[in-house]
């Protein structure tokens, strides 16, 4: 379980909000409350970063867990840190953009019901 915690902790650092903290900082700004109307093109691009996030998570993940020493572990969440951004860039995405899209998803039944559709068909894709 510590070994969990303090993975979640170091994860966090890695991925920002976009991971551990998007509840509580969504939260934090009040979005939860708000309605985000998202458009079908802001919602697939949202989807493609949510699915190449979801890939480096998975790749980074392991790698930190069985790292020990902190300078190495903190060139790898500088690494991921870096293939995060450029995920968000590609896409026309700012954190707070994504996060905004990811309350508004987990605020609405129906949204997520179709943004789930859509991550299928984009991991189906790649």
């Amino acid at each position: 379980m510590r070994t969990f915690v303090r993975f979640k902790r170091i994860f966090g650092m890695l991925i920002g909000v976009l991971f551990l903290s998007i509840g509580p900082a969504v939260q934090g700004q009040g979005v939860s409350s708000q309605r985000v109307d998202v458009t079908d093109k802001e919602l697939v691009a949202f989807v493609k970063v949510y699915v190449q996030v979801q890939k480096i998570r998975s790749q980074y993940e392991p790698v930190l867990i069985n790292t020990q020493d902190p300078k190495e572990r903190q060139k790898i969440q500088q690494e991921g840190d870096s293939k995060v951004r450029a995920a968000l860039e590609k896409q026309g995405f700012a954190v707070e953009k994504y996060n905004k899209i990811f309350a508004a998803v987990n605020g609405d039944g129906e949204l997520r019901k179709k943004t789930l559709q859509l991550i299928e068909q984009e991991r189906k894709k790649t």
